[in-house]
């Protein structure tokens, strides 16, 4: 197989690693402890991968030349074992072609999920509850926890616009294909006459970013308080927990009410200003200022679709990879892991396809350290 070299190089940094978690000079530090276990947990996966794959080609060799032994007995069980080696070996070889493609380096952040209404009126604001909620319950699943840093309800019920903060682990390794366009087709609540309708939300999935990856000047931000309106208990319109912020250099303008503690909404808020700065300045980096989220959303027009969630047929199909499901209602109640998975496997094979036209073997991983990113 090739690039044994550097996966030894791999194994070898993740015994070196092992050993650093238990050196005192290290757990004393939490900081540095912290740094090299997120580096052992990044390489972890590929490692194990990298032994069972020695233990198994050490076993073929030894069965292969068993088949020529005089014994028929001895034959028959050597050519039962290489039967069986011989395709977890191949797909032992894809999974770590796979494992060794550069990483993104945000895979493993949290995110900042953000669902607005767009064309279809009530019938947009109540799908965008409903994904909001499909989202919620997979993360649930999932062991995320979710926090809803701001919300617009409609007349009915339903969210003009939502924002919410998911923590977890890999959480963004696994939304990231879901920005978009989301499409539906119903009969709404409203429709007297049975007619089905087309609707359409968009979402956008944005890497959390750390203080240290976008730093944010105090004297760049005006802060604004005002009072909570909506639910929220007695605190409501009596208190100014409500913050807004708006970033000066950029024009960008974040709002939190979700908590009654005016600290608490203002650290939400925060957050969700960090990645969106993150965001745009990746995007310069891209030579894409902007262009990456608007093409990844869109207007929130009905044509403009990665997906569509036809309720009639039960039917959810992924215009992008061609996927159709014949269970929506399981999949609007958090079920998406097939979905995201075969989502994930496609783009997996895509990045595998292009590196091998490209580069030819797949080579080192990339580092996968974000570089340090200035807010403006």
């Amino acid at each position: 197989m090739e690039y044994v070299r550097k996966l030894d190089e791999i194994e070898a940094r993740f015994e070196d690693l092992t050993s650093q978690l238990a050196d005192p000079a290290v757990i004393s530090d939490p900081e540095q402890y912290r740094q090299v276990a997120k580096s052992h947990r990044e390489i972890e996966e590929v490692v194990a991968a990298y032994r069972r794959w020695k233990l198994v080609r050490r076993d073929l060799d030894g069965a292969r030349p068993m088949l020529e032994e005089a014994d028929e007995d001895l034959r028959v069980m050597a050519a039962e074992e290489v039967q069986r080696l011989e395709p977890e070996l191949a797909g032992l070889e894809e999974r770590l072609k796979v494992l060794l493609l550069p990483k993104d380096p945000n895979d493993e952040k949290n995110v900042v999920i953000e669902i607005r209404a767009g064309t279809g009126g009530d019938e947009a604001t109540l799908f965008a509850g409903e994904v909001f909620r499909m989202y919620s319950r997979y993360a649930e699943g999932q062991g995320w926890k979710v926090e809803v840093s701001s919300s617009s309800e409609s007349d009915i019920g339903g969210f003009k616009e939502v924002i919410a903060l998911i923590n977890g682990d890999k959480v963004y390794s696994r939304l990231k294909y879901e920005s978009g366009v989301h499409r539906v087709q119903r009969v709404p609540v409203t429709e007297q006459q049975g007619r089905i309708h087309t609707s359409a939300v968009t979402v956008a999935v944005l890497p959390e970013a750390d203080e240290v990856e976008v730093e944010i000047d105090p004297k760049e931000l005006r802060i604004d308080t005002f009072c909570s309106s909506g639910p929220g208990g007695q605190s409501v319109n009596t208190t100014y927990s409500a913050v807004r912020l708006t970033h000066l250099p950029t024009g960008l303008v974040v709002s939190c009410q979700d908590e009654k503690s005016q600290i608490k909404n203002r650290a939400k808020a925060l957050r969700v200003l960090r990645s969106r700065l993150y965001e745009m300045e990746l995007g310069k980096q891209r030579a894409e200022i902007g262009a990456e989220r608007r093409s990844m959303v869109g207007t929130g027009d009905r044509s403009e679709k990665i997906r569509t969630y036809n309720f009639p047929q039960n039917r959810l199909t992924d215009h992008r990879i061609g996927l159709t499901l014949y269970q929506l209602d399981m999949i609007m109640d958090g079920r998406l892991e097939g979905v995201i998975d075969a989502l994930t496997t496609y783009y997996r094979a895509e990045k595998l396809k292009q590196q091998t036209e490209v580069a030819g073997p797949v080579r080192d991983r990339a580092d996968s350290t974000p570089a340090r990113v200035p807010a403006s």
